[in-house]
């Protein structure tokens, strides 16, 4: 099993989508990716500000 860093993999999985499906999906996958990661930093930065009332 070979070891490939996460920029090569993401760059492959990118490509043979683009390849696979045309480029529409290809923008799908990007943006989905994009909606994600705001959501989890968002999720991540919100909650620091979450009170405990005990």
């Amino acid at each position: 099993m070979d070891h490939h860093p996460a920029a090569a993999w993401l760059t492959e999985a990118a490509t043979s989508a683009a390849q696979q499906h045309g480029s529409g999906n290809l923008l799908r996958v990007v943006l989905v990716v994009m909606v994600l990661g705001c959501a989890l930093t968002a999720w991540f930065l919100l909650r620091g500000y979450k009170r405990n009332d005990d």
